[in-house]
């Protein structure tokens, strides 16, 4: 019995090495930061490489914003061109202007993490549908003068980050409850905030070659 036990657990994981978008598994280890944006692609990059997609360029959909002498970077300009599909080969949208249009198939059951397990929605017991964005609609960084991204993916504790649904579900029939990339601030910047909203620090990841 212990050796079916061990060569169970040897198992590498599944591997799509044709996908170019997924949501991640799990979250970094302090909420909201990741160390910026290099710590958020690696965070894509590292998740990708154990499903088979290493090869690929991944980045976050994040944006930061024009604080502290920083340059406001918009996550719609990080991503390559398209078209991307999740881990089951489902088309998620053909270009980045067809992903931020009411066309792209972002929806409960096509977030597939790289693993190819479905993202839990608002109709699980534990819901992590509030995806890490930083950014407006239209995929643009917000303006400056409120914290919209976490201290632009630095801060673990005070701050705020815009969400957006995965599942497109919310607790109104409003466009914001829809929305994939901006629903809701967070409570707070910490992993136990994001937990508490319906999150767990989770990213949008998309391979830009």
């Amino acid at each position: 019995m212990m050796l079916a036990a061990s060569a169970y657990a040897q198992q590498p994981p599944p591997q799509f090495p044709e996908m170019t978008f997924f949501v991640t598994s799990v979250g970094g280890p302090q909420g909201a930061n990741y160390g910026g944006l290099e710590g958020a692609d690696r965070h894509c990059q590292t998740l990708a490489a154990k499903a088979g997609a290493g090869a690929k360029t991944w980045r976050a959909y994040l944006s930061t914003q024009a604080v502290g002498g920083a340059t406001a970077v918009n996550a719609r300009d990080r991503i390559g061109k398209g078209p991307w599909v999740n881990a089951k080969g489902v088309q998620i949208a053909t270009s980045v202007d067809d992903l931020h249009s009411p066309n792209n198939k972002i929806a409960a059951e096509t977030v597939v993490a790289e693993t190819g397990r479905l993202i839990p929605s608002r109709l699980y017991t534990v819901n992590q549908h509030d995806i890490l964005t930083g950014t407006q609609a239209n995929g643009t960084a917000f303006p400056p003068d409120k914290d919209m991204t976490c201290g632009n993916w630095t801060k673990s504790g005070e701050g705020n980050a815009m969400v957006g649904h995965s599942d497109r579900m919310g607790l109104r029939d409003d466009e914001a409850s829809k929305s994939w990339n901006t629903s809701h601030p967070s409570r707070a910047c910490d992993a136990a905030s994001l937990v508490a909203t319906g999150g767990a620090g989770l990213l949008y990841c998309f391979a830009a070659n």
